[in-house]
């Protein structure tokens, strides 16, 4: 209690004042204590979020403290448990640090070249030359879907010209939906199979995949409406999907990949610049290479 009643006042004039004037109103700038570990009050100005005001300051300021106590008494712990360990300690955090150090200078080749610009011609090539890794988890399809009222009284004709294979026909079944307002949903590109069904009232749960079979017009008469699709065509799972679907997966390859030319590069001039200076000395014999 003695101890906190201590912060407390800190606190009071930590917020009052500035952190020096309050230090030097106690003389020190010491706030708390574990051990040889020391906490200062400019440690805790430095930490105290801006715009904190009232009791959220006290309350973060005393958290802050009770953390670090914590902290440093769990080190202390672990150093006092684990000091036969220290060898093996100093050699992670070393291994560590040259690890963090790889990877800043990795970026900083990385950053210095820049070069990462993929063409679309060489996302197709790459996806021609590796289509067999690119495979579908579940169909896809191209197709349509329309919603019309079965009281529709053009309903019988609209069906007709959507079902004729004469050119133009369903442009103008198309144009008859846009003008009732009725829900027609065109995928002429792929698209999920699922995404599709979404468009009629079936039961996600069951398997609609005998409904890829008809290449005709399908229709589905549900609480008065009628649900006139089609699906144009189709792609099963296991088949190579579409390019488009592929590309993102296949600029990630291919960035990595130039990624990793320009690390190899710059690591064959360090390579080759210490060589030709005398800086890399291999000393055979010492390996014991028989």
């Amino acid at each position: 209690m003695k101890n906190w009643s201590y912060i407390s006042v800190f606190i009071v004039l930590f917020f009052a004042t500035s952190c020096r004037e309050a230090s030097t109103l106690f003389g020190y700038d010491t706030v708390a204590k574990v051990g040889h570990s020391v906490l200062t009050g400019t440690e805790i100005s430095a930490a105290v979020p801006k715009g904190l005001s009232g009791s959220d300051s006290v309350s973060y300021v005393e958290s802050y403290v009770d953390k670090w106590i914590i902290r440093q008494l769990k080190l202390q712990e672990a150093e006092l448990i684990f000091s036969s360990s220290e060898a093996d300690i100093d050699r992670m955090v070393e291994e560590y640090r040259q690890s963090l150090l790889i990877r800043k200078i990795e970026q900083y080749y990385l950053d210095k070249d820049s070069n990462f610009q993929i063409t679309d011609k060489e996302i197709e090539e790459y996806y021609n030359a590796h289509k067999s890794d690119f495979r579908l988890s579940s169909p896809v399809v191209k197709g349509y879907a329309v919603a019309v009222p079965e009281k529709y009284r053009r309903r019988e004709w609209l069906l007709k010209m959507l079902r004729s294979p004469k050119a133009g026909n369903f442009e103008e079944a198309e144009q008859d939906c846009l003008k009732s307002n009725f829900r027609l949903v065109k995928y002429d590109d792929w698209v999920d199979y699922a995404e599709f069904l979404a468009n009629l009232p079936l039961l996600r749960s069951a398997n609609h995949e005998k409904l890829l079979s008809e290449r005709g017009v399908q229709q589905i008469h549900y609480q008065s409406t009628y649900y006139y699709f089609r699906v144009i065509d189709m792609l099963k799972a296991g088949e190579p999907m579409p390019l488009f679907m592929a590309k993102d997966k296949i600029v990630r390859i291919l960035t990595n990949r130039r990624q990793g030319e320009v690390i190899r590069q710059n690591e064959q001039r360090i390579r080759q610049n210490a060589d030709n200076n005398g800086l890399v000395k291999i000393y055979v014999d010492s390996l014991n290479i028989n």
